[in-house]
């Protein structure tokens, strides 16, 4: 029992480590963007603060909601979000295809000083904390419980995987970006992938809210059952795999 327990474990962390490698590609080439206008030294500073302030705010996210994780109004809340998100993307990307013209629009007029670069760094870090741990969140939250004690609203271990996630994500933004940017690059479909991938997250974290026994819209042990899990992570995959397919290098 312990052994498919630790696979499952296992199995979340490798979908997040995949996951938190796109979006933090996609990440690290927004905050490049927002610095370019700044002097060497400078911009290397804004981005130093940036790479902080991630690391604050993510880990001030997951102790946040580690505590608020069995609300359901929340739950609802992070669900909503993480669609909106993900449609948002979506939406501007193969749908209007505004995104590289607003930037561009956005970088000729907005050449900011040092120090409201800085600011807008770090409130671009608040909304990328947020999506990456409500997502490593409606990912963890049906996994087994451990004997690990809780922290929060979340069981050890649950917390544990969520941390290495959103740790991992940031080791990425800072070490790994170039690799995730030239990926992205050669495959496209990928960020559109990803972001269903988010969108799809958000699915299950709806199933996890509407199975609440508050709100009992599912059964309670819908959202933990395996017809469930394997369905998510057969939708999962397929997305994955079109998004690499189904790509046109460039």
């Amino acid at each position: 029992m312990e052994l498919a327990i630790l696979l499952e474990y296992g199995g979340v962390l490798l979908v997040l480590i995949a996951l938190e490698g796109l979006l933090a590609a996609d990440n690290a080439l927004v905050l490049a963007i927002m610095v370019k206008h700044l002097p060497e030294k400078e911009r290397k500073k804004a981005l130093f603060y940036g790479l902080a302030g991630a690391f604050v705010f993510r880990f001030g996210s997951l102790f946040i909601i580690s505590f608020l994780v069995d609300v359901w109004q929340v739950q609802a809340i992070g669900a909503l979000y993480l669609l909106f998100i993900a449609f948002n993307h979506i939406y501007r990307k193969v749908i209007i295809n505004k995104g590289e013209k607003d930037t561009g629009r956005k970088k000729e007029k907005q050449n900011a000083g040092f120090w409201v670069t800085v600011l807008k760094v770090e409130l671009a870090d608040i909304a990328f904390a947020v999506d990456s741990i409500l997502a490593a969140v409606a990912l963890a939250i049906v996994l087994p419980d451990t004997n690990l004690p809780n922290i929060g609203g979340l069981d050890g271990g649950k917390f544990l995987v969520i941390f290495a996630g959103g740790l991992i994500g940031l080791i990425i933004m800072r070490y790994a970006a170039n690799f995730f940017v030239r990926l992205l690059q050669a495959k496209p479909g990928l960020e559109i992938a990803a972001f269903l991938i988010v969108g799809w997250v958000g699915v299950k974290l709806s199933v996890y809210t509407l199975s609440h026994p508050a709100l009992a819209v599912l059964p309670e042990a819908f959202a933990k059952s395996p017809v469930w899990k394997i369905t998510f992570y057969l939708v999962l995959l397929l997305i994955a795999l079109g998004g690499w397919f189904f790509s046109k290098r460039k």
